[in-house]
C-alpha cells in the first residue's frame, strides 16, 4: 500500500537492510540484486523477507523467531523491501517466505477485480498462487489491514456511532480529514459515496502524519485510516465497522514456496501456529510499540511470542 512509503519518511526506524537504504535513496532494485537464493533443497537456511513498513518488520521477526525456536533451521532476513521487489524475489526463488495480504495478492499480483468476501478472496488467491506460482498460502494470521473510517472514541460513543452506516447518516454534520489518494480513488471515498451515500460537510486533504492528530484535536470529525495503524490506540480512536463491506479484505497470511515446504514440511505446522492469533486491535498495539514508542521490531516480536507461549 502506498501509505507506507510516506510513513517511511515519517518514522525513524533503526533497523534498515542495505536494500531498504538503496530503495530509500531512489535507486532501482531488482529481485536479482538480492544476491542470494532461497533454501530449496540446498541447505538448512530459510530466507524470509519483509516489506517496507513496520508491521511487516514485526511479522518477519515473528516468523524468524518461531522457526528458529521450533526447528533446527537458520533464518536469513531481507527487510524493508518494496512490495514488487518482494514478490519478484519470491517468484525467482531468491526468498522463501514472507507475510502477504489477501487483497494485495488478488489485485496487485493476480490483477483480479476487488472482492468483498474474505473467505472467497482467500480461497481464490490460495488456489491461483499454487497453480501459477507454486506458492502456498498458509492460514490467515487474523488481522485485516484494510482501509478504515476512524473517529475519536469519545465522539463516537457520545453520538452512538459504531458503524459506517451510522456515521453516514450524520455525515452532513462531519468534516472529513483524508489523504489525497483516499479522495480520488474509486475504491475509497467514491465507493463510500456510492454504497453508504456519505455527504460530508467538508473534506480536508492532509498528509498521513497530520490527519490523526487533526482528528484527536477536533479539527476534523472523521478520518480515513488503516485498520491496524498504531496511532489508533495511541490517540484513543476507534475504527467504525464496515457493515456494508465496501472496503476489500487485506488479511495477512504467511506465504511460502512449495519447494521449501517439500524440503521442510515442518514449516507448515510451525507457521500455522500463528493462525488466528493476532486481531486488528492486537496488531494496532504491536505497531504502536514500534511506531510511537520506537521499540525495535525484534523486541516487540519476541515479547509477543513469549506472551503467547509460542517461544520460551
Amino acid at each position: 500500500m502506498s501509505k507506507w512509503r510516506r510513513l517511511f519518511q515519517k518514522w525513524r526506524v533503526k533497523r534498515f537492510s542495505h536494500l531498504a537504504m538503496v530503495a530509500f535513496l531512489g535507486i532501482t532494485v531488482s529481485a536479482a540484486s538480492l544476491g542470494a537464493t532461497g533454501c530449496g533443497t540446498n541447505d538448512n537456511t530459510i530466507v524470509i523477507a519483509g516489506k517496507n513498513f513496520p508491521e511487516q518488520d514485526i511479522m518477519a521477526d515473528v516468523m524468524k523467531l518461531l522457526i528458529e525456536h521450533d526447528t533446527n533451521l537458520h533464518v536469513k532476513m531481507y527487510t524493508w523491501l518494496d512490495s514488487s521487489v518482494t514478490w519478484n524475489a519470491m517468484k525467482q526463488g531468491k526468498i522463501d517466505a514472507y507475510v502477504e495480504y489477501t487483497g494485495t495478492g488478488l489485485v496487485n499480483v493476480l490483477h483480479e477485480p476487488p472482492q468483498s468476501d474474505p473467505q472467497k478472496v482467500y480461497n481464490l488467491v490460495k488456489k491461483q498462487f499454487e497453480q501459477k506460482y507454486h506458492v502456498t498460502w498458509l492460514n490467515p494470521i487474523g488481522f485485516n489491514n484494510t482501509y478504515a473510517m476512524v473517529m475519536t472514541q469519545s465522539e463516537a460513543s457520545k453520538l452512538g456511532i459504531h458503524t459506517i452506516s451510522q456515521m453516514a447518516a450524520k455525515s452532513d454534520q462531519f468534516r472529513l480529514g483524508a489523504e489525497q489518494e483516499f479522495v480520488t480513488r474509486q475504491d475509497t471515498l467514491k465507493a463510500l459515496q456510492r454504497v453508504y451515500h456519505v455527504n460530508f460537510k467538508d473534506v480536508k486533504t492532509m498528509d498521513i502524519g497530520l490527519k490523526y492528530v487533526a482528528l484527536a484535536n477536533g479539527q476534523v470529525d472523521v478520518a480515513d485510516g488503516y485498520s491496524t495503524d498504531g496511532d489508533i490506540p495511541h490517540l484513543h480512536l476507534v475504527v467504525l465497522q464496515d457493515d456494508k463491506h465496501v472496503f476489500p479484505p487485506y488479511y495477512a497470511c504467511p506465504v511460502i514456496r512449495d519447494s521449501v515446504l517439500k524440503a521442510h514440511p515442518e514449516l507448515k505446522t510451525v507457521l500455522n501456529k500463528l493462525s488466528g492469533k493476532i486481531s486488528d486491535a492486537e496488531m494496532q498495539k504491536l505497531n504502536e510499540q514500534v511506531v510511537i514508542e520506537h521499540k525495535p521490531a525484534m523486541e516487540v516480536a519476541k515479547a509477543w511470542l513469549q506472551q503467547q507461549g509460542l517461544i520460551s
